[in-house]
């Protein structure tokens, strides 16, 4: 998945080779990566998207079906979910404030974080 992050996931398939039902394959691979293998696919194609963003050679629409995904509105949903902000908002903020940045600091700092991810706030002590 992570070589082959925009062609459609068949977890049929996927669990064939494995030798296991697709119900056991996810059960598996969401105890092993915390998620379902769609989830891990889509948070891959949003890592990809965010390199493409960065880029900047490319409309978000373009970015949507380099990724892999068919709809511009789901992947503009969960670009949002997972960064926190709009594709078209991501891509005008970094071309404003990372310019200059070595792209590995780049990439590490705008890593998407999943909500269960996010830790909450500590409230100060005064």
């Amino acid at each position: 998945m992570d070589r082959e992050y925009a062609k459609p996931l068949d977890v049929e398939a996927l669990a064939r080779g494995v030798h296991m039902s697709a119900g056991h394959l996810s059960r598996q691979f969401k105890a092993a990566y915390g998620e379902s293998p769609y989830s891990y696919l889509m948070t891959r194609r949003i890592e990809r998207a965010m390199t493409l963003l960065r880029r900047g050679d490319l409309s978000v629409t373009e970015v949507c079906l380099e990724v892999g995904c068919a709809s511009l509105g789901t992947f503009s949903s969960r670009f949002t979910e997972l960064v926190g902000m709009p594709p078209s908002v991501y891509r005008s903020r970094v071309e404003h404030g990372l310019g200059g940045l070595p792209s590995l600091v780049v990439k590490s700092a705008t890593r998407p974080v999943r909500n269960r991810e996010a830790r909450p706030a500590r409230a100060s002590i005064t």
